[in-house]
């Protein structure tokens, strides 16, 4: 029984990717987990490693009491909400110390009874951990993680879901330990929003980051800072627009690094959720409202 694998990786593609040679399955927007299950005990590890046991203790109850001699499970640990995971319901989740709706979706097996499974065919590694979750009687919060043949139909379904997208994996391959290789692709679905910008982050000739909010009636709404998707023309250009800016009588950013402008300028942003706090995930500049 081997101790923490590192886990294959996917590399970010723009579409998903086509033929028989592929299958897709749902991304998840939670943490990425590893569940060891030995005569040692259950434990599950995190994508970098760390021991985080203790914050499942529902999911290892599960796995646990399964019956299993040996195994290795690749998967991710959710809270679903409505249609889609909510990667900040997990968050709240965690911090309150609530473990009734969490679930692990489990997508891959590495390891079963003295056998390394990783040179194994992704499809007939999948069919494993179907036939080892069906006869051990294992069920929720540990969930198999189903994969569908078609990947267009498969993202148009996760972009009405408002899913944060799917992973196409080839389904000949081996499990590459570490490995961000193309034979995993997630395509990712994305949301785009027009934000006032409140403030900004100066850097030499440019900015280094935008203060953003939303507006809710007549009253503008703190969301976070945009950090990338400035060229550095972009950024030399939006620094000369936002210096000419008057200071506000209201200031919704006020850390000394800082510099509050009146909420004039309307910037265009993707991004992929908002946080429990109520604050953009992974957002990128994409241009000025110029309308």
């Amino acid at each position: 029984m081997p101790g923490f694998l590192s886990p294959q990786l996917a590399t970010l593609k723009a579409k998903p990717a086509t033929g028989a040679a592929w299958i897709h399955e749902i991304k998840f927007d939670g943490y990425r987990a590893q569940a060891h299950v030995s005569d040692k005990g259950t434990r599950i590890f995190t994508r970098s490693g760390l021991d985080w046991s203790t914050r499942f203790p529902t999911i290892v109850a599960q796995l646990a009491g399964a019956g299993l001699d040996q195994a290795i499970i690749d998967g991710e640990i959710v809270v679903v909400v409505g249609e889609r995971t909510d990667f900040g319901a997990l968050q709240g989740d965690l911090k309150a110390g609530r473990h009734d709706r969490m679930l692990f979706y489990a997508f891959d097996l590495l390891h079963l009874d003295g056998h390394d499974l990783r040179p194994v065919p992704l499809l007939e590694r999948k069919r494993l951990l179907r036939d080892l979750i069906e006869r051990t009687g294992l069920g929720p919060p540990v969930l198999f993680s189903d994969h569908m043949d078609d990947g267009a139909a498969m993202f148009s379904g996760a972009e009405k879901l408002n899913w944060e997208g799917i992973v196409s994996k080839r389904a000949d391959a081996p499990y590459r330990s570490g490995d961000r290789s193309d034979s995993w692709q997630k395509i990712k679905t994305s949301k785009k929003e027009d934000f006032h910008i409140v403030g900004f982050v100066p850097a030499m000739g440019g900015i280094a980051a935008l203060h953003v909010a939303r507006r809710e009636g007549k009253a503008l709404r703190y969301v976070g800072k945009v950090g990338t998707g400035f060229t550095m023309k972009v950024s030399a250009d939006l620094r000369k627009r936002l210096d000419a800016l008057p200071s506000p009588k209201q200031k919704l950013v006020s850390k000394r690094h800082i510099k509050a402008v009146e909420p004039r300028l309307v910037a265009k942003v993707e991004y992929r959720d908002v946080t429990a706090d109520g604050y953009l995930r992974h957002p990128s500049f994409k241009g000025l409202a110029e309308d």
